[in-house]
């Protein structure tokens, strides 16, 4: 029922976007648009919900538990920026809008930008970590709870990987083509 569930929400995600987009900048109703883009927060509430009653009523405690916590976690980490990228799109398409800016490609700003990347997925998985820590802490039975700490070393493991990558631009910031200057301070 939960799997069921997180692909409906996903689904609704999607049909939600196009539509709220479609209202904004096809049928040019701004503020219908964002009406119906603003339901999608509650998209996660109803997740939330179900996810903590299914465990309530006594279901055993599955790997559905936990990738709906993650799924929660990484949508109210990363669904606003994404809501914002894809408004932006929308905006140049069909409403002859600006030109997006694309993300940063080399030196400092790039930097910048994987860094705030990685800080989203901080996020992501503090809030995925926190609700499986609340599930656990509500069964109250370590042994029955170990498929949601098994979905906490998960998101630890995104999180890590991700900082890895984000570090990695720290430490070796990509460089423009042609950038002979930076290229004989490294040697």
């Amino acid at each position: 029922m939960i799997v069921t569930l997180i692909v409906v929400c996903e689904v609704a995600f999607w049909v939600l976007l196009v539509m709220g987009l479609a209202l904004r900048y096809g049928a040019r109703m701004p503020r219908t648009g964002l009406a119906v883009l603003l339901v999608e927060p509650v998209l996660e509430l109803v997740l939330l919900v179900v996810t903590a009653l299914d465990l309530r009523r006594g279901a055993t405690p599955a790997w559905s538990h936990g990738l709906a916590a993650l799924y929660i976690g990484f949508t109210v980490a990363y669904g606003h920026s994404t809501l914002q990228w894809l408004d932006g799109h929308a905006r140049h398409r069909l409403a002859g809008g600006p030109r997006p800016p694309k993300p940063p490609r080399h030196g400092r700003p790039r930097t910048v930008h994987e860094v705030r990347l990685w800080l989203r997925t901080l996020l992501a998985a503090a809030l995925a970590c926190g609700l499986l820590q609340l599930a656990i802490l509500f069964l109250g039975d370590p042994d029955a709870s170990a498929p949601l700490r098994s979905w906490q070393l998960v998101a630890l493991r995104a999180l890590g990987v991700h900082g890895l990558i984000a570090f990695s631009f720290v430490l070796w910031p990509p460089r423009a083509p042609g950038d002979k200057a930076s290229a004989t301070e490294r040697n």
